[in-house]
């Protein structure tokens, strides 16, 4: 068996679909088709699968105590794990000006009023492949908490609540072809028993009926972490790690990619990288958030505990984790 086949074994055992695609077969969670006439459920159903998730969460509670992840305050009825209502409205999208292709933030509100089409430092100097990127969220708590329950803990509850903000953040007019998730090693998916990135897309294709497409853009080399390496290292630590196991599948197609955070992009633009390169005819990025600096995140988005009230660092980044 060719390794990435195993890894994708263990990643269809492993991951677990949304509930609203209750039908959802251990085939689709690697290529979801909302288009093959599955019916989803009724609203009724949806109502009356909330209530009996509500009150279980209330039982639970009351026999087992927990506290909220970002404020330490006593969980009751919160519709979200982990988290009270109080913190968890505290996620907002990003506001303002930002650059018109990777729609990182600019720190002057009249940034854009005489040129409209001005892009950031890093997309006039990269020229990155990908054509654009949103990444609506600032990567600070209490969804900083959030991602690295999800990702680094196993805590997919949060998945549902996850794919909510970013489906709630979607750009106006978003048209595609498919969707795909920032693939992982074999290696690093044996060890997380999920791709993240996944479950999230899944969900996002879910929604606007494109299909999920997670066994053609593979990740080939077992890379080091990013976080830990500067740009330079980053863009040699890439080298031939990503593949198109079929270039047919996506020739001439408008791929979305999906990913949890976006950083500086490094990843990113090497798989849109090999997909041009494959036929693809444009490529674009989606992620849940993105590491901004200091100056984007407004004080009335931090964490209302005084225990957790801290002050943002000078760049909230993935790799503060």
């Amino acid at each position: 068996m060719h390794p990435c086949d195993e890894a994708y074994a263990v990643e269809r055992v492993y991951i677990i679909p949304p509930p609203r695609a209750s039908t959802l077969t251990a085939q689709r969670v690697c290529t979801h088709n909302p288009g093959s006439g599955t019916s989803p459920p009724s609203n009724d159903d949806d109502d009356c699968s909330l209530m009996i998730k509500n009150l279980l969460r209330q039982a639970s509670r009351l026999l087992l105590p927990m506290d909220c992840t970002t404020c330490e305050e006593s969980l009751t009825d919160d519709p979200v794990p982990f988290f009270c209502r109080r913190c968890w409205s505290l996620i907002r999208p990003l506001r303002g000006p930002s650059c018109p292709r990777c729609h990182r933030p600019f720190a002057s509100p009249s940034a854009l009023s005489h040129s409209p089409t001005h892009e950031c430092h890093d997309c006039r100097t990269r020229h990155p492949h990908y054509s654009q990127v949103w990444a609506p969220y600032a990567y600070c708590s209490p969804l900083q908490d959030a991602v690295a329950l999800f990702k680094y803990r196993g805590k997919v509850a949060l998945a549902d609540a996850l794919g909510a903000l970013l489906i709630t953040a979607l750009p106006d007019g978003l048209d595609v072809d498919m969707l795909m998730p920032i693939p992982l090693h074999p290696n690093r998916l044996r060890q997380r028993e999920f791709n993240q990135s996944l479950l999230l897309a899944d969900r996002v294709g879910h929604t606007i009926g494109r299909p999920v497409s997670a066994r053609n853009l593979i990740r080939a080399v077992d890379t080091d972490p990013q976080i830990s390496l500067p740009r330079a290292a980053r863009l040699q630590n890439l080298r031939k790690a990503f593949v198109v196991r079929a270039p047919h599948d996506v020739d001439g197609a408008r791929i979305l990619l999906v990913d949890d955070v976006f950083t500086t992009g490094t990843t990113a633009n090497e798989c849109a990288r090999v997909l041009l390169q494959a036929g693809a005819k444009q490529v674009m990025v989606l992620a849940l958030a993105r590491s901004v600096d200091a100056g984007m995140v407004q004080d009335t988005w931090l964490p209302p505990s005084s225990v957790n009230h801290r002050t943002v660092p000078a760049r909230v980044s993935h790799a503060d984790l």
